[in-house]
């Protein structure tokens, strides 16, 4: 009887986590961008450095809208882990932009 419900459990946890991580990508994409809003209004960000990274996070948007759109809306574990990877990177490119010493 117990093995029945664990096939079950399993299921309904990659239900959760899968729809967990679909949040957590949006939310990252909105941490980031806060991150460069921040930038900008401490002056840490120079208007070129700016311009940079937003289309950076334009075009991350704008692949993860291609990759919902081929798959009903939805993002396969490796959507979500090439668009955590680009997330990374533009992380990376963020902090170092506004660690730069460079000031507006």
């Amino acid at each position: 009887m117990k093995m029945k419900q664990l096939p079950i459990a399993l299921i309904a946890l990659g239900l959760v986590t899968g729809a967990a991580q679909a949040q957590t990508v949006d939310q990252r994409h909105a941490d980031q961008t806060g991150r460069i809003g921040q930038g900008v209004a401490t002056g840490r960000l120079t208007p070129g450095e700016t311009r940079r990274v937003e289309r950076q996070q334009g075009s991350i948007d704008a692949q993860e809208s291609r990759m919902r759109a081929r798959d009903g809306g939805h993002l396969t574990g490796y959507d979500r882990a090439r668009l955590q990877h680009r997330e990374n990177n533009a992380s990376r490119h963020i902090y170092r932009a506004k660690h730069n010493g460079r000031r507006y």
